[in-house]
């Protein structure tokens, strides 16, 4: 192939790097395309790479528009990026009936939720859509040392901003009775007794496949002390309530287990109405055959409480669901225990429950973070029993390809330097709002009189340095006090020189909250006064969710870069 041939090639596959990429190509990923499409240049790789750096230089001088316009001259077929998307899909639901798909989350009312509680939700959300079903949300409020009264309605909250649909909700404190009539069917058929041995010897026992010496008390006693149990004749810890299942059985934790225990404590609900507390396996068991639950979704953590519940199905005959059960999720560096938020709030150390510190929905939905990013993440986690680590930074990818179309560019500089300039009359430059919609306008600007400007306390440092810096889409600056202009040539950037942003006399001071906790104090181009959208980027630092916007202060949270 000519010379002439080999350089037109190149330009082509510049050009259309750079239009995929907003107006800058890549010259490794050109290296790539042309040595991935024409395997016979690879042995003049080393001669090809410094041509395909200086005509990708040529290129990314080129404004946007005109490297559009050379690359539909050449061959209008590049111009169209058939990018091909992995559509993730959950699995299809055994004896899953459309319209007759009832399903359930059941948060505890500790708090308002957190990250790790969005898989279930999110999931069970997704095939009750799917299948155009119900969704329940069952409060199981039957620990009452840890509930949170504010939780009742903060969770719902949580799930209406997570686009999750609830079709109905329930309280476990409300159902108490329930509990009891079926525990005392249980009693009467033989499945469950009352115990009043000592915790850690029933528990040994067990754990030999020895019954204790209730097991096998008559049934007419063993009513006698389940009348007393919820009666209150009992104190706490001294007796409980057990299903039982197979004392032989090769598990020991699916071995009898405990159905209700009597609790000293005041509910937030119901105060001292009740003393004998359903315990989870129980409640869950009797509630999903009340509420016809067909398809039930939670961790593998759940298996031992699957196998225990199944035994009252039986016991009752009723149908069971079908459970799925995926695999456990690790979320690290992140505070997600309610006691420990809650205690932090308390101490004045978090401002809140949505404190960016933490995990929470609050925090999540407070630094700009989209719940549709939250749907993509697990949808695309599934629902196998593989075990997962979450990653933080493929959460910002799924949610940058969201807010990036919508945000407009603006610059924020940290902990501003003042630069007075010297040496012309006024200065003019504009920069467009977002590079990828140019129908949105600019951001003109005009510096004249008091030719005044910030830029950040590090670029200031560079400045020093260096001798000379370009301030983005403006002009180039000399360095001393006041600064010199310097012209306006693009030229000095090949020779290092560090465009930076900065923000006019006119700039408001800005607060930007960062995740960690610390606050950066600066400067935004005031043109945000007239943003719509609640999240900007500000350029070569991050997006950010702008909290609140005035004349006199601009207080923003960082979202991620």
């Amino acid at each position: 192939m000519s010379e002439d041939r080999t350089e037109a090639l190149i330009k082509k596959y510049a050009l259309q790097n750079a239009v995929f990429f907003k107006g800058t190509a890549n010259p490794k990923a050109v290296v790539g395309k042309v040595l991935g499409e024409n395997p016979e240049y690879r042995t003049r790789a080393g001669e090809l790479t410094p041509l395909i750096e200086s005509i990708v230089s040529d290129v990314n001088k080129m404004s946007p528009d005109e490297q559009a316009r050379a690359l539909e001259t050449i061959d209008p077929s590049l111009l169209s990026k058939e990018k091909k998307e992995r559509v993730y899909l959950l699995p299809e639901l055994k004896n899953a009936v459309e319209g007759k798909v009832v399903m359930r989350i059941a948060p505890g009312p500790s708090g308002p939720l957190h990250i790790g509680h969005t898989r279930v939700s999110v999931l069970n959300d997704e095939y009750v859509k799917r299948y155009s079903g119900k969704l329940i949300a069952r409060y199981e409020d039957t620990n009452p040392e840890k509930i949170d009264p504010d939780a009742y309605s903060m969770i719902p909250e949580d799930l209406d901003w997570l686009g999750v649909k609830i079709h109905e909700s329930a309280i476990q404190s409300d159902r108490f009775g329930i509990y009891y009539d079926h525990t005392r069917k249980l009693v009467e058929m033989e499945k469950a007794y009352v115990c009043t041995c000592d915790g850690d010897v029933w528990r040994e026992l067990k754990e030999e496949r020895k019954e204790c010496p209730c097991r096998s008390l008559p049934v007419n006693m063993q009513l006698e002390r389940y009348d007393k149990l919820l009666n209150g004749d009992y104190g706490e810890g001294e007796a409980v309530a057990v299903v039982k299942t197979d004392i032989a059985h090769p598990n020991p934790a699916v071995r009898d287990f405990v159905a209700f225990r009597i609790v000293d404590h005041p509910h937030p609900r119901t105060g001292s109405k009740y003393c004998a507390y359903p315990m989870m396996n129980l409640s869950v068991a009797i509630d999903d055959h009340l509420m016809g639950v067909t398809h039930v979704i939670r961790g593998k953590d759940h298996l031992n409480n699957t196998l225990r519940q199944e035994y009252i199905f039986d016991y009752f005959g009723w149908k069971k669901p079908d459970y799925y059960h995926y695999g456990l999720v690790n979320i690290p560096d992140t505070v997600l225990k309610t006691s420990l938020i809650k205690e932090s709030i308390r101490n004045g150390e978090y401002s809140g429950w949505d404190d960016v510190r933490t995990g929470t929905v609050r925090a999540i939905k407070r630094r700009g973070i989209k719940p549709e990013a939250i749907r993509r993440y697990w949808v695309e986690s599934g629902i196998k029993s593989v075990d997962i680590q979450f990653s933080w930074d493929n959460l910002y990818g799924m949610n940058r390809d969201i807010i990036d179309a919508v945000s407009n560019r603006y610059f924020f500089v940290g902990d501003p330097v003042r630069y007075d300039i010297e040496g012309i009359d006024s200065i003019e430059g504009k920069a467009p709002l977002h590079p990828d919609h140019p129908e949105r306008g600019s951001r003109d600007y005009r510096i004249e009189g008091s030719k005044t400007v910030f830029i950040s306390s590090e670029d200031s440092r560079t400045f020093a340095e260096k001798g000379q810096v370009r301030l983005k889409d403006l002009c180039n600056l000399d360095y001393g006090t006041p600064a010199k202009y310097a012209g306006n040539d693009l030229s000095i950037l090949k020779k290092g020189v560090k465009a930076v942003q900065w923000v006019g006399r006119n700039g408001i001071g800005t607060e930007l909250l960062m995740p960690d906790g610390s606050i950066i104090k600066g400067m935004t181009e005031n043109g945000v006064f007239s943003e719509s959208g609640d999240t900007v980027q500000f350029e070569r630092v991050g997006f950010a969710r702008l909290e609140s916007v005035n004349e006199d202060m601009i207080k923003a949270v960082f979202t991620h870069r």
